[in-house]
């Protein structure tokens, strides 16, 4: 699937001349991942989403002369019927709490998740 995304080493470093690092990648996963874990919490409850628009950004630090993920942040926006905003950020913290791939960079970072509607 990725046979046409150059990864190269300068797009890690700030320099991506439309190439793409890993760290881009697992910032795509985690929004897809958590985009369907925030569906499926709210469709078991009955709040089919309208939409949901989720991005997640990479922090990449050095930490003791190496470099590593240390935050991931979440934005995720979305139109539910019948949900205010307090409810839609309980749901994001359920999907949050059940994504596969926030748990992982939980494991090594910090995950922080900003929702709303509109």
């Amino acid at each position: 699937a990725l046979s046409e995304l150059p990864v190269t080493l300068p797009t890690r470093l700030g320099d991506p001349e439309g190439h793409t690092s890993p760290e881009e990648l697992i910032a795509a996963a985690h929004a897809a991942c958590f985009a369907m874990a925030l569906s499926n919490e709210l469709s078991q409850a009955g709040k089919v989403p309208e939409q949901l628009h989720v991005t997640s950004t990479t922090t990449l630090e050095e930490v003791d002369g190496s470099h590593r993920i240390t935050a991931m942040d979440v934005d995720v926006r979305g139109k539910v019927a019948g949900l205010d905003d307090a409810e839609f950020t309980r749901f994001a913290g359920q999907a949050d709490a059940g994504c596969p791939v926030s748990n992982l960079l939980r494991a090594s970072g910090e995950v922080r998740v900003q929702s709303r509607l509109g």
